[in-house]
């Protein structure tokens, strides 16, 4: 069995988590003693054959401006006609909006099994096993696909992305037919000069525990100095204080950094959800009861207008940062 990986790019540049699941399809694919191939859709800027160091073999590349937005539908049928190129029994995707819509449709087309959320490699003795997150991502699943083709979408920030081993992929040009989209798009606006939050190893995360937008410089300012993304609670989104874009959570954008440093956030279970994935969980928050430090690796229990300084000032210092 092949295996196809479709890499996920953004103004011609490719995401992380594409990265992660391109490694993670050349490992599924050694495993099952077959070839990893990719497929891009887009204009992009990058050099595709880069992604035989992750483990690719070869690279299908469809540069169509109408491909540079994505809409499921065309994506769908566009990526059909890839598998069919290529003759893929297993399809990775990262598990991403793009993915959820796109994925599910492409299952249908193919009548292929689908597991969303995976978070470790496919058991393939004696069957094909994959784990994934239920439940918001407070327990685990083990669902066995049965179908001839497959599709998986992998959790971002859950395989490394150098996992994979360097190979010479080669790049095809991929000239599919592509039917006319039946959504019209009427308006983009674009988030430029941030690090976004789908793709942030460090989030540094604030609350109404900040009182107002005029307090949200040490939160930028510990994000700059970490390299980190900057995200918020539904409330504080509700209210204005920070932009929609940042809001995490289970009714926002749901997370896995490797540190997620939440400031003045109580951690209602709405909140939870949405970074429950995070590798490790800092709360700073003057009440001791908050909930929130039930789910933390680490906890302060302090004023984060007394709290913060000092921490800034410490990562200052240990960046030799004046």
């Amino acid at each position: 069995m092949s295996v196809l990986v479709f890499i996920d790019q953004a103004d011609g540049q490719f995401k992380k988590s594409s990265l992660e699941a391109a490694a993670y399809g050349a490992a599924v694919a050694k495993a099952m003693g077959s070839k990893a191939e990719a497929v891009v859709l887009g204009n992009i800027t990058e050099d595709a054959a880069s992604l035989g160091q992750y483990g690719i073999s070869k690279v299908f590349t469809a540069a169509n401006a109408t491909l540079d937005t994505v809409d499921a539908q065309v994506y769908t049928d566009v990526l059909a006609q890839a598998v069919e190129k290529s003759g893929a029994d297993v399809i990775i995707f990262t598990n991403n909006s793009t993915a959820k819509a796109v994925a599910p449709r492409l299952s249908a087309r193919l009548k292929a099994g689908l597991v969303a959320g995976a978070v470790a490699l496919p058991e393939i003795n004696g069957g094909f096993s994959v784990k994934k997150t239920v439940f918001s991502g407070k327990a685990f699943a083990h669902v066995n696909i049965e179908t001839a083709k497959k599709i998986i979408s992998l959790n971002p920030n859950s395989y490394h992305a150098a996992a994979g081993e360097a190979v010479t992929a080669t790049v095809e040009a991929f000239e599919p037919a592509i039917k006319a989209g039946k959504v019209q798009l009427v308006s983009q606006n674009k988030i430029s000069g941030e690090i976004p939050l789908s793709e942030a190893e460090i989030v540094v995360s604030g609350g109404r525990g900040l009182k107002g937008p005029e307090n949200w410089g040490m939160i930028e300012e510990l994000a700059k100095l970490l390299g980190a993304a900057t995200a918020c609670s539904r409330p504080v989104a509700d209210v204005h204080w920070r932009p929609h874009h940042e809001h995490v959570g289970q009714t926002g954008l749901a997370i896995a950094p490797n540190l997620y440093i939440a400031v003045g956030i109580s951690g209602a279970i709405q909140h939870l959800a949405g970074v429950n994935r995070s590798k490790v969980i800092v709360v700073i928050n003057k009440d001791k009861e908050a909930p929130f430090f039930k789910a933390a690796d680490y906890g302060i229990v302090g004023d984060a207008f007394e709290v913060m300084p000092k921490i800034i000032e410490a990562v200052k210092k240990l960046k030799g940062v004046a």
